[in-house]
């Protein structure tokens, strides 16, 4: 289908593509991934034709379609259907060739080929990816015009699925999706027959929807087999027997080298010490396996707060007075939460958070928070707010008032910025680089709780890894808003579901979530997932305020075991050095026995509160 030989390409100097060499065989299904700027949207181009390479063998199959979305969204006056149906062009055109064609034998030709492309069911199919994409039946009639840039960038997805072609590219294609149709893509993909290659920073998309991987690194092309957990495992394994030849290699080297300099003016081992010299002249360096580009996040502790942080009862939110978006909002909000807000796009996701951030006042109902909560806020569009002429030192200097500038730095160097990088202007950034500028100035005070609206459209693999790493160290609370499910599933352990213009806590994680979809999509449901009201609301806010009353004092529990836990750690750390001093000994015997009864108590003390703590972790759980 594919085959690249020797692909090299130049820009501004700098070489993307050196020498890189791949072959994509009929029915492959490949993630093409690697580190931000390294090329991956660079090499679609090319494969495209969009670019020509500096030297290069690229050859696509004869015949073969290609397909990949639109860079321009559409949005004519044409219906979302037809817009969608417009794009498998080969339909369009033999069913205005039906309406004129006189010939019978070509008219017995074009329906023929119309039945071989199945164009009966086409309507069906396109009114399907649609759905899948977020679109209800009203929506499809509206013409694209009708929608903001995002949605209709999830028709040109549409488009681009419904053709069919041969060769289909993606490059991001969840960038403009929620959680819900990112899993509904990830299903599709992995049924999809065809050709596919993916650039993806999801994971779960390339865990769910491909069976090998090529590894853009250094301008060359790297295959292997299996989803990306797959590639990394083996990634990683051929780097530590990488790091191993090294060291043996430099071991060898060093063991020539003495015998070089020991014999090489000594007349009788001058020979030997020459053909050595030539071994190590032959000897090809291996490269260290260390990766130099790692990606680092550090949020700073907050100051701790009482629970709970924030409490909305009865609340209502909206843009328009008298037309509330959300209403009947009773949550609490307490400083270990980690908490993930899920739903469809339009449902009110966005429209919370900026009432838990204080950009929206309640319209009805009441907020509770304490005085001195910080929030950290992280949205999309703040991307744009940033002034391109600013360095990232100057916009958080300006934000931090009279800091030291050593201050300032440490603070960007928390969120990977180097000393060149920090003094860059903004506009020459990477939106991976924009976004860490961003975490570096929303958590400047320290914030008690972090909303976070789509915080890793920008980042590649290595930052995503190192912002969970960071939220996992973070001892504050997190709501955050993502359509990657990997995220959610390593940072989260909460579930909120915005639907029916209202937010409820969820039970079950995010598979428990992804099969109430796929059920929900089988049997029609919307909404609610088909869940029954099993309450009146006043039932249902007293039941909803017990268990926040029992998850409070179970809460409390696991805070004062965790508190004895440490200090009876400390304790039992303290008596057995004690009995590990060998003056200890030379004494009188009975203060011997007295440290190990008390090593002895303290250790079932340790032990009982260990087994309260778990005893209170389980409840927690099931509440």
């Amino acid at each position: 289908m594919l085959r690249i030989n020797d692909l090299t390409y130049r820009i501004a100097g700098r070489t993307l593509l050196d020498g890189a060499s791949a072959v994509v065989p009929d029915g492959h299904k490949v993630g093409l991934v690697g580190r931000n700027g390294s090329g991956k949207t660079t090499l679609f181009r090319l494969i495209l034709g969009d670019l020509g390479a500096d030297a290069s063998t690229l050859e696509v199959h004869r015949r073969v379609r290609i397909g990949t979305v639109a860079q321009e969204a559409p949005g004519g006056p044409e219906s979302l259907l037809d817009t969608v149906l417009a794009a498998d062009t080969e339909r369009a055109r033999l069913l205005a060739e039906a309406e004129t064609a006189t010939d019978p034998q070509r008219i017995s030709e074009v329906h023929t080929r119309l039945a071989d492309i199945d164009a009966h069911t086409a309507p069906s199919r396109a009114a399907a990816i649609l759905a899948g994409l977020g679109f209800d039946t009203a929506a499809q009639a509206r013409p694209c015009a009708d929608f903001s840039g995002g949605w209709r960038m999830r028709v040109a997805l549409a488009a681009a699925l419904f053709a069919r072609p041969d060769l289909l590219l993606l490059d991001e294609p969840t960038n403009h999706l929620d959680l819900e149709a990112t899993l509904w893509l990830e299903s599709h993909l992995a049924q999809w027959r065809g050709t596919i290659v993916i650039i993806s920073h999801d994971r779960r998309l390339l865990n769910g929807a491909v069976g090998e991987i090529l590894h853009l690194d250094g301008g060359k092309l790297t295959r292997y087999v299996g989803g990306y957990d797959d590639f990394e495992r083996i990634r990683r394994e051929r780097q530590a027997l990488q790091e191993k030849m090294r060291v043996r290699q430099e071991a060898e080297r060093a063991h020539i080298q003495a015998f070089v300099d020991r014999f090489r003016y000594k007349a009788t081992k001058a020979r030997q010490a020459q053909s050595r010299l030539k071994m190590l002249a032959r000897m090809e360096p291996i490269a260290s396996a260390i990766d130099k580009h790692t990606v680092t996040f550090e949020f700073p502790a907050p100051a701790a707060l009482a629970p709970p942080l924030v409490t909305l009862d009865g609340a209502a939110v909206g843009y328009e007075t008298d037309r509330p978006v959300l209403r009947n909002l009773d949550l609490r909000i307490d400083m270990d939460d980690r908490i993930a807000l899920l739903g469809a796009n339009g449902n009110g996701k966005t429209t919370l958070v900026r009432l838990l951030a204080g950009r929206l006042e309640t319209m009805m109902g009441r907020k509770v928070q304490s005085s001195k909560l910080k929030f950290g806020y992280f949205a999309q569009h703040q991307l744009e707010e940033l002034s391109v002429a600013d360095t990232p030192y100057t916009h958080c200097a300006r934000l931090m008032g009279d800091i030291p500038p050593a201050r300032v730095r440490a603070h960007l160097g928390r969120f990977g910025f180097t000393q060149d990088k920090t003094d860059t202007q903004v506009g020459s950034l990477s939106g991976g680089e924009k976004a860490r500028l961003l975490f570096a100035t929303m958590s400047l005070d320290a914030p008690h709780v972090m909303l976070l609206d789509e915080p890793t459209n920008h980042l590649d693999v290595d930052a995503r890894e190192a912002l969970v790493r960071a939220l996992n160290d973070y001892p504050g609370a997190v709501i955050l808003v993502s359509h990657d499910p990997h995220l959610i599933e390593l940072v989260c352990d909460r579930l909120w579901l915005v639907a029916d213009g209202t937010c409820r806590p969820l039970d079950g994680d995010i598979e428990d979530y992804r099969k109430m979809l796929l059920e929900q999509r089988r049997t029609g449901r919307r909404g609610n997932g088909g869940e029954p009201a099993k309450n009146s609301k006043k039932e249902a806010r007293r039941d909803r305020a017990a268990q926040r009353a029992e998850q409070a004092e179970l809460r409390k529990a696991l805070r004062a075991a965790e508190k004895d836990i440490e200090k009876l750690t400390a304790a039992k750390a303290g008596i057995e050095a004690e009995l590990a001093d060998p003056t200890l000994y030379d004494g009188p015997g009975d203060k011997v026995t007295a440290l190990q009864i008390r090593l002895a108590e303290t250790e079932t003390r340790l032990a009982e509160t260990e087994e309260a703590w778990l005893e209170a972790s389980e409840a927690l759980e099931a509440v």
